[in-house]
């Protein structure tokens, strides 16, 4: 049987790996605003505080076991326990709690969760050599315009074939900050990222599991060990990346290389990123924002006969869950986050436990909830009616939710966060130390007096 050879027609996009790898090396410390340096530190310091909140998960654990299996050497801490493992372990496990909640940030151009594989693959890395809180600012600045700009240039089209992008461009990301930490070379680090290029992992198929949360961590390990051998000198394609066969064009059908090289140096992606107030699928927030709204309208979900949401068609593709059964599931239930909203006024880690998910309450008005796809609602957007049962109706616009660019969460607003998700794992006595910790950690002399303070004494 003859086969189909035909491979992508883009024989002369630019050597994308070569230039990204250049960008990565030399690019000068600190070499963006202060506004983007804050950014870097939000970024950090919510990554951290999901990252220790889901220490005590059974993600966590069934991790943790089985990577004992393989006697690792303790170099590097897993935030918010008292288990040490070998830098590769640390970075999947810290990836993997970071992710677990659907707590972390969002990059919501192309839906990336970027500091979950690059925060973790550098922490780890940075750890067992006693780099400086600068170097590993740097670092996050610039793994996090690696994937992402990568991302951007393939975002939907990659998405849509089902990959998981934050886990199939974050181990670019690792790669870039664990070779910058490393003070690799523009060759070393263009290996680096060609290694890592054969090691995308994440399909959406897994969302609702403990896997989903192994995408990222999964990524840190892939990045930090590509960057661990481009440094030994092993070898990999000088154009990995953007090759006829190379990662992008296999992975996608959309390779807008301009994405990845305009204002390369000098817009930050990281300025674009956003945090979670809920602990969930970015696509729902719109939804919960608006029942949140509905309640403190005065909407009481008990005299509520139905509550209508139309929404862009992504929500019900990726949050369609009528009936979720645990936790991770509802994660990815819109109408399990209406129903948390006009219950509760929020959706924190603690409205999506198992017991919450299927208490006859929640179950009630979650049945309540009838969503419709409307072609002219927006992917951050959505539009709620509670009609009563006296017949009244009460109708909420939400455009942005609250966390997005245009209404984004405040420093007080992250701390707040981060204080209810590390103090039940810490306790509320060392948890002020921590965040001051992580809020100034560019000016640590060695990242390893912070990661002290997460380890349960």
């Amino acid at each position: 049987m003859a086969r189909n050879t035909q491979v992508p027609a883009d024989h002369n996009a630019p050597p994308v790996t070569r230039i990204l790898a250049e960008f990565v090396a030399n690019h000068p410390s600190r070499g963006w605003s202060d506004a983007v340096d804050h950014e870097a530190h939000r970024t950090f310091f919510n990554w951290f505080g999901c990252a220790v909140g889901a220490a005590k998960h059974d993600a966590a654990d069934a991790a943790i076991r089985a990577l004992n299996v393989m006697q690792p050497s303790p170099q590097a801490a897993v935030l918010g326990r008292s288990e040490r493992l070998d830098i590769a372990g640390a970075a999947l496990v810290n990836g993997i709690t970071s992710h677990t909640f659907d707590f972390d940030d969002t990059h919501l151009k192309t839906i990336i969760h970027p500091a979950g594989p690059v925060a973790s693959a550098a922490l780890a890395l940075a750890e067992l050599t006693g780099a400086s809180g600068r170097s590993l600012i740097d670092s996050l600045v610039l793994g996090i315009d690696v994937a992402c700009r990568v991302g951007n240039a393939m975002y939907p089209e990659h998405y849509d074939r089902g990959w998981h992008i934050t886990g199939s461009t974050g181990m670019l990301g690792a790669a870039a900050a664990c070779s910058r930490l490393l003070g690799l070379n523009v060759d070393q680090t263009q290996m680096a990222l060609g290694i890592a290029a054969s090691t995308p992992v994440g399909l959406r198929e897994q969302f609702g599991t403990m896997t989903k949360p192994f995408h990222p961590g999964a990524a840190a390990r892939a990045g930090l060990l590509a960057a661990l051998m481009a440094r030994e000198g092993f070898t990999a394609s000088k154009r990995a990346l953007e090759a006829p066969r190379g990662f992008m064009q296999v992975a996608s059908t959309k390779c807008d290389w301009n994405e990845i090289t305009h204002e390369l140096g000098s817009r930050f992606e990281i300025s674009f990123n956003t945090y979670k107030p809920f602990a969930c699928g970015i696509v729902i927030h719109p939804a919960i924002d608006a029942c949140a709204q509905l309640k403190a309208a005065g909407v009481k979900a008990d005299e509520v006969e139905r509550i209508e949401i139309a929404v862009h068609s992504l929500v019900l593709e990726l949050t369609g869950k009528k009936e979720p059964k645990d936790g991770l599931e509802a994660k990815f239930s819109v109408y399990h986050g209406c129903a948390a909203g006009l219950l509760f006024g929020e959706a924190g880690e603690g409205e999506f436990d198992d017991h919450i998910v299927n208490s006859d309450a929640v179950v009630n008005i979650r049945r309540k909830v009838v969503a419709t796809v409307d072609p002219s609602i927006d992917e951050a957007e959505v539009r709620a009616v509670a009609i009563m049962k006296d017949g009244s109706r009460k109708t909420v616009h939400v455009e942005h939710a609250i966390g997005s660019l245009q209404r984004p969460l405040t420093d007080a607003q992250l701390e707040a966060k981060f204080s209810a998700l590390a103090s039940p794992v810490l306790g509320p006595g060392a948890v002020a130390a921590l965040m001051d910790a992580a809020w100034k950690v560019s000016a640590a002399a060695d990242v390893r007096a912070l990661v002290a303070l997460a380890v349960p004494k």
